[in-house]
C-alpha cells in the first residue's frame, strides 16, 4: 500500500494559475542618525610608578682637601694605614 501511495503523488501534483491585485507596499524613510554623547569611563587611570632615585657613589679622582687621591695606588700607601690608624 506504501507504495501505491508514492506512486500516486507525482499525478497528483497540480498547477495553479492566478492572479493577484495588491496596492504598493508603503516606503519606509530612515530615520535621521541621533547623536548620542559615549558612556561615561568606569574604569581608573593607569598608575604611573614615580621614578626610582638610586643613590649613587662619587669617587673622584683628584684632589682631596691636602692630598691627591688616584684610585687604587691610594690603598697601597703608607697614608692610608695612617689615616686608618694600622
Amino acid at each position: 500500500m506504501l507504495v501505491a501511495c508514492l506512486s500516486v503523488q507525482p499525478a497528483m501534483a497540480g498547477v495553479s494559475i492566478g492572479f493577484g491585485i495588491a496596492a504598493p507596499a508603503p516606503v519606509y524613510v530612515a530615520p535621521a542618525p541621533v547623536y548620542a554623547a559615549p558612556p561615561p569611563v568606569v574604569y581608573a587611570p593607569p598608575v604611573v610608578a614615580a621614578p626610582v632615585m638610586v643613590p649613587t657613589v662619587g669617587i673622584a679622582i683628584g684632589w682631596h682637601g691636602g692630598r691627591y687621591w688616584d684610585g687604587r695606588r691610594w690603598w697601597g700607601r703608607q697614608e692610608w694605614a695612617a689615616h686608618r690608624r694600622w
